[in-house]
């Protein structure tokens, strides 16, 4: 059974470093052996279908595959449809009434407790709002990722430690459910 894909890069092709062009990694990808490989955006989003392995696996194939051709490693995390529909519906905050870049997933490559965020007081941030969901975190940023000093916080490599975590807005969030769907 083919089952379809995101896999989400994560740090590349910010800033003038870590490129990595599209073309070349839907090239990649389907010698890989996915079919209907596409991307959306340059900022890591790759859409492919895939009759074997699981999102941990096709994770890692992708991972080295990555650092085999273009010279440096890449995280990546693998989610299928269901998931990322899951996480699109099950969104805490009013998303409709939201401008999309208030709201952020941020995914992860494994489940995360509570116990990791409990040193941040969430009444110190307002109105910044996080809450956690499957192997996500959602963010209200009322004035943008970049100005948010909550962001910041959430995203320390004490509090995120031995996990990937990558960040996407709603926009993307809502696109790859409509991509992975069709």
């Amino acid at each position: 059974m083919t089952t379809t894909y995101a896999a989400l890069l994560r740090g590349i092709n910010v800033g003038g470093s870590r490129k990595v062009p599209m073309a070349e990694l839907r090239t990649l990808m389907t010698g890989l052996g996915h079919d209907g490989v596409r991307t959306h955006l340059q900022s890591g989003q790759a859409l492919f279908a895939a009759d074997h392995g699981d999102e941990e696996s096709l994770a890692a194939e992708l991972a080295s595959a990555i650092e085999k051709h273009f010279g440096f490693a890449v995280d990546v995390i693998v989610r299928d449809h269901a998931y990322l529909k899951a996480i699109a519906d099950n969104c805490p905050f009013p998303a409709a009434e939201l401008e999309p870049k208030q709201l952020h997933v941020t995914y992860f490559s494994a489940p995360v407790e509570a116990e990791r965020f409990a040193e941040i007081d969430p009444g110190a941030h307002l109105p910044e709002e996080f809450r956690l969901g499957d192997r996500a975190l959602y963010l209200y940023a009322p004035n943008g990722l970049g100005r948010s000093k909550l962001a910041e916080i959430l995203s320390r490599p004490r509090i995120n430690k031995g996990l990937i975590a990558t960040s996407r807005n709603w926009n993307t969030v809502v696109k790859l459910v409509e991509m992975t769907g069709a």
